[in-house]
């Protein structure tokens, strides 16, 4: 997501904003053959809604207006397409799906003149797309037409068959050209990116599993960045070398998800800890040891590094209830020094999060499901919502809602709600919002054969019939999580109310005693850890006088 607004308040030389970040399996690395993907959209004071650009026939000479996807900024305009296909979020009804990180590189190659900025990149290639080398087609097409106004992006670009990444950058102020290259996924691996560029060398002559501009390398040498063998050329050292910053708070991402299906990634703690200069960086995919399902996903979305050296849980930072989550800027001083946070995947600033699962030997309308939560991944549940869906759910597009009017039939309000009464007594609160999460989550995986068997039924009849009901769906299970995730807010404000427990049975229900009043609240008191951190501070301050 944009990066501008961060430099200042992350670490001003690094020119990395610690924003998104993306994951990807190939077909042979997951458990059903899917191609999965996600993408967490994250930045500060974000509102985001589901977005929906229906299937479209457009005249010849009709044209499409360019506005900055961050910034509302109006850029210019270029020629519609003659047909254009249903987008919904960031999956089409072919179940091409796009995503991103921006990782900024050399600022000398950023051109303002450039009408398509990266968010409009992508959601103009999903509307014109029917696989992802057609949408790498589409999207350097168009910037190489028009030019690119954003900084270096990286990009996640799948459809059922293949998995691509591809990074971009511009060519400086008016040269509405871009330097960029593509690398296919091997179908058995799985890769990842997170606000740095990942790709070193690559081989152009591989047309097979490489395409990228003829300027990519030219490019450097003209500029004086490199004077090596082609085959010597990394677009990473290059255009956007890493830093402590790329390092630390967005390569570290990228280990923690090859560590939970790789046991050999120890080797690779020195360069994700970013101290070390001359440290072996780690490779752009690897081979897991198992096979990955969609929930695996999911949870990777929600990790804080637990289990790991950038564990979070072993410090005061995360208070009295030892949140895994820490305040904005990453870095902040201390007389004088410099010291920084951990930036784990799970992040408190997402507008949404999506997990994408794209099946080949299903009907497209069938195949793609984008599991959408309009916050923080560890604190939604991931409902499900199909590529054939043409009507946004209400909780997921409200009129009157935005960044600045909150809204309880709005997803992205109801959840932050709940979410933000959460963060601060974390152990405390975090395993009822757990329970109710992980319950939704069940409830829809546990559906999802049936209910595409259902309609694959009405597709062989009607495929107008299949999208409505896949439509229908969609909504219900929306509006279905937005009911729950209130009576969750409820619970919540009643059950941990002034830093008590409120005892429950089995079921959820608060209890009360024969007399009709609520039972017995407990007192929870500081965490061990905590108190005894407190005491190590305030020696004797609180200790109570000795019994005599």
């Amino acid at each position: 997501m944009r990066k501008q607004a961060l430099i200042a308040a992350l670490l001003v030389t690094s020119g990395y904003a610690a924003a998104c970040t993306n994951f990807i399996v190939g077909k042979k690395a997951s458990i059903d053959g899917s191609v999965i993907c996600s993408y967490s959209a994250d930045d500060y004071g974000m509102f985001q809604s589901l977005c929906h650009y229906p299937a479209g026939r457009h005249a010849k000479g009709e044209m499409r207006k360019i506005y900055d996807w961050d910034t509302n900024v109006y850029h210019g305009e270029i020629p519609e397409a003659e047909e254009t296909y249903n987008v919904i979020g960031n999956i089409n009804e072919y179940q091409v799906t796009i995503g991103e990180t921006t990782f900024g590189g050399r600022e000398e190659m950023v051109d303002s003149t450039g009408i398509l900025d990266y968010g409009s990149l992508i959601y103009i290639a999903l509307q014109r797309s029917r696989t992802a080398r057609e949408a790498i087609s589409v999207m350097t097409t168009l910037t190489e037409t028009y030019g690119y106004n954003s900084e270096g992006e990286t990009f996640t670009i799948c459809d059922p068959n293949e998995a691509w990444i591809m990074e971009m950058m511009g060519c400086g102020p008016g040269s509405k050209s871009v330097v960029w290259v593509a690398l296919r996924v091997p179908d058995n691996a799985i890769c990842a990116h997170a606000n740095q560029s990942r790709i070193r060398t690559f081989n152009p002559k591989d047309k097979e599993n490489v395409i990228c501009s003829k300027n990519v390398i030219k490019y450097a040498r003209k500029m004086g960045w490199f004077n090596g063998k082609d085959a010597d050329f990394s677009f990473c050292e290059t255009y956007a070398a890493p830093d402590f910053g790329g390092r630390r708070f967005c390569e570290a991402r990228v280990w923690t998800f090859f560590n939970r299906f790789s046991s050999g990634m120890a080797r690779y703690v020195p360069y994700a800890e970013g101290k070390v200069k001359d440290t072996e960086p780690m490779p752009l995919w690897i081979v897991p040891s198992r096979k990955l399902s969609v929930h695996d996903v999911e949870e990777a979305m929600r990790d804080h590094y637990e289990g790991t050296p950038f564990a979070l849980d072993s410090d005061i930072g995360g208070g009295i209830w030892q949140m895994p989550y820490r305040p904005t800027p990453l870095t902040f001083t201390v007389d004088g020094r410099e010291y920084f946070n951990e930036r784990p995947v799970s992040t408190q600033q997402p507008g949404f999060v999506y997990v994408s699962q794209m099946r080949s030997w299903l009907p497209r309308e069938i195949g793609g499901v984008l599991w959408w939560g309009n916050d923080d991944g560890n604190m939604v549940a991931f409902t499900p919502v199909y590529c054939a869906t043409d009507k946004v759910p209400e909780c997921y597009a409200t009129p009157g809602a935005d960044a600045l009017t909150f809204s309880m039939d709005n997803a992205y309000w109801v959840c932050n709600w709940v979410s933000n009464m959460v963060y601060p007594r974390y152990s405390l609160m975090f395993p009822s919002l757990r329970e109710v999460r992980d319950s939704l989550d069940a409830s829809y995986f546990a559906a999802q054969p049936k209910v595409e068997a259902r309609a694959a039924e009405l597709y062989k009849q009607n495929p107008i019939e299949a999208r409505a009901y896949l439509t229908a769906y969609t909504g219900e299970k929306a509006m279905q999580m937005l009911t729950r995730w209130k009576q969750l807010a409820f619970h919540l404000i009643v059950k941990y109310n002034d830093m008590i427990i409120k005892p429950e049975d089995s079921k959820g229900n608060l209890l009360r005693n024969k007399e009709g009043l609520g039972e017995r609240v407990k007192r929870p008191g500081y965490p061990e850890n905590y108190a005894r951190e407190l005491i190590r501070q305030t020696g004797d301050k609180f200790a109570c006088p000795l019994k005599e």
